[in-house]
């Protein structure tokens, strides 16, 4: 389930021992690629740098790595030394591009055995960095360094949601979470949409949408808020260090999840899991999570977010970010009447 986009290195494509279902050939903008692919299923991209228009303009790749899941993307690169020195790999990186090649066995290779940021960060030339609230474990806070320096004073707390099944509904929920704690709590939440522009359809202009490249220059402007919310998308899980990840528990969702990726699970293993849009019972539920060996935060029912109601209680409570005592009547409206416990 693979595709090809191809220009000036298709010769060089041409030996390529994999399954390829579609296929563009020449120069396209960023857009277009985008727009042909961004509702087609694929399980890799090989994506030949030459066939993006204008590619000498970092700019344009940029485009690409927010408007498609980057991590299925394997870039083969001119063998110009313009597109191998550390430099330009560096930029790559930043956007979250950890599969690229400058020949055919490295994309083959690349196809079945994809790069994690640890595979490609000895090319990465950090920049100076800000300092960034991140939030322990514990729910107290600390800020960090990105480059692991001594922390700092207390600062805010910072919570990443992230998608495991596709569109398993972390936007939706972080948008809720921010309604109602303002509007119930009082709180001065801010919530921050990395690589993608979703949030644009919630007419909302407290909402951000970023991208990678920008984020920590987002979140040091953040010191002034109680809570940062962050819809993390394709960013690399080392980026905060709370972090939530949530899955849609249907027979396609789960069947498909797998398929992309066979070592889920494991990767998931003493993860914090949120069981979003949830239809099945408790006992399967715990079903689920003794067969994945995976650790259930809580599950949530789907929820109506043009309701007014307090519908997420239960996971603020659980979150620690409020404190309601359960069985009150404002937890009567949490998402699974109640969250999920083992």
């Amino acid at each position: 389930m693979n595709v090809l986009v191809t220009n000036e290195q298709e010769t060089l494509l041409s030996g390529l021992s994999v399954e390829i279902i579609k296929t563009l050939r020449g120069q396209y903008t960023a857009e277009e690629i985008i727009g042909t692919f961004s509702n087609f299923f694929f399980g890799r991209m090989i994506l030949d740098l030459t066939a993006v228009k204008d590619y000498q303009n970092i700019a344009n790749i940029q485009k690409i790595s927010i408007g498609l899941p980057v991590e299925k993307i394997i870039l083969l690169l001119p063998s110009d030394s313009n597109y191998s020195n550390n430099a330009y790999l560096s930029k790559l990186i930043s956007m979250g591009f950890y599969n690229f090649t400058t020949n055919l066995e490295g994309v083959e290779y690349l196809i079945n055995n994809p790069n994690t940021y640890k595979d490609v960060a000895h090319l990465h030339q950090l920049e100076p960095q800000v300092t960034i609230p991140v939030s322990n474990n514990d729910n107290s806070t600390t800020s960090v360094r990105e480059d692991n320096a001594t922390p700092t004073a207390p600062q805010v707390r910072i919570i990443g949601f992230k998608d495991v099944t596709e569109d398993a509904g972390a936007t939706t929920l972080i948008v809720r979470m921010k309604k109602e704690l303002e509007t119930f709590h009082g709180m001065n939440v801010k919530a921050i949409e990395v690589g993608k522009r979703d949030f644009v359809y919630f007419n909302d202009k407290t909402l951000v949408s970023i991208n990678k490249i920008d984020f920590l220059s987002e979140l040091s402007k953040s010191t002034n808020v109680d809570l940062v919310l962050v819809d993390m998308n394709d960013m690399d899980d080392s980026s905060l260090q709370e972090i939530y990840y949530l899955i849609e528990p249907s027979i396609i969702k789960i069947n498909q999840m797998a398929k992309r990726d066979k070592n889920v699970f494991d990767r998931l293993k003493d993860k914090k899991v949120i069981i979003n849009k949830s239809m099945i019972s408790n006992e399967e539920i715990t079903e689920f999570a003794t067969e994945s060996g995976l650790k259930i935060f809580t599950a949530l029912r789907p929820f109506n977010d043009r309701s007014n109601a307090q519908i997420l209680t239960g996971l603020l409570n659980k979150l620690g970010i409020i404190h309601v005592e359960m069985g009150t009547p404002d937890n009567n409206n949490s998402g699974f009447g109640g969250a999920f416990r083992h």
